[in-house]
């Protein structure tokens, strides 16, 4: 199992727990604990031709899960990077026929972060833009994922690689990412955003942007885990090149008050 794992606490309808954890190589590989990372099954392949495994999955209202990664280039030829998504209906143990749900002309969409809206009715869903040649990308669904919008740009201040979203107490979002925006004075560095969720949708600026840490590798940083902690502060963990030198990236966690 290699290429960017990525590890889920899901549940399944009967409310037993288990961690995933995703990695893109062998067509999306899978292992999974029931004991919290004591022990885990043998790692299988889900036979999901894929980049990276899911880079976001949200409880549908049914219980089911809705898994989103991207695919493309398999073979490295020039194909565009198109958003793919699977469903599961008991707790992750199994996932359906993927579809299709993003591809646009001219650019690569991929890298999928879906949340809900506040009032629970709306799924959204941003991609990073692969070409760097313009905004970040976004879509949303009415219809638990069954369909999506066409996608459109996010504000400049979201544009940026591999998003990742949480919910602040106030009601107001934090994501994380790796700043790409064109003309940024933070482009290559980790950056958060604040804002509301009517910003996201409606391509606003949000309340604000700040730089979280300086990458000392150019573009090599981001993929982070964001958690909002008891007292309400964020503690955002990326892989980056911490200071100038020699040495190469380490695992840093930074952890600020909104």
């Amino acid at each position: 199992m290699v290429n960017c794992p990525s590890l889920y606490l899901l549940t399944d309808k009967k409310g037993r727990e288990r961690v995933f954890c995703f990695t893109g190589q062998p067509d999306m590989g899978m292992s999974y604990s029931e004991d919290q990372g004591k022990t885990w099954t043998p790692a299988r392949s889900l036979g999901k031709p894929c980049v990276m495994a899911f880079s976001s999955i949200v409880r549908l209202k049914n219980g089911n899960y809705l898994g989103l990664y991207h695919r493309g280039h398999e073979n490295k030829d020039k194909s565009p990077l198109t958003v793919w998504q699977s469903i599961s209906k008991d707790g992750g143990l199994t996932w359906d026929k993927p579809k299709c749900v993003a591809k646009v002309e001219g650019k690569d969409p991929c890298e999928p972060c879906v949340f809900r809206s506040p009032d629970g009715k709306e799924l959204l869903c941003i991609m990073r833009e692969n070409t760097h040649k313009g905004r970040s990308l976004m879509m949303k669904s009415r219809d638990e994922g069954r369909t999506w919008s066409e996608t459109s740009e996010t504000s400049w201040s979201l544009t940026g690689d591999r998003h990742m979203a949480q919910y602040l107490p106030d009601g107001r979002l934090v994501i994380c990412f790796r700043d790409t925006a064109p003309d940024s004075p933070e482009k290559g560095h980790f950056t958060a955003w604040i804002g509301s969720y009517d910003d996201i949708a409606n391509a606003r600026p949000g309340d604000k942007r700040i730089k979280l840490l300086h990458s000392y590798g150019s573009w090599d940083c981001g993929y982070s885990g964001v958690e909002i902690l008891p007292d309400g502060s964020v503690l955002a963990t990326t892989y980056i090149k911490i200071a100038p030198g020699k040495e190469k990236n380490s695992l840093v966690s930074i952890r600020f008050m909104p």
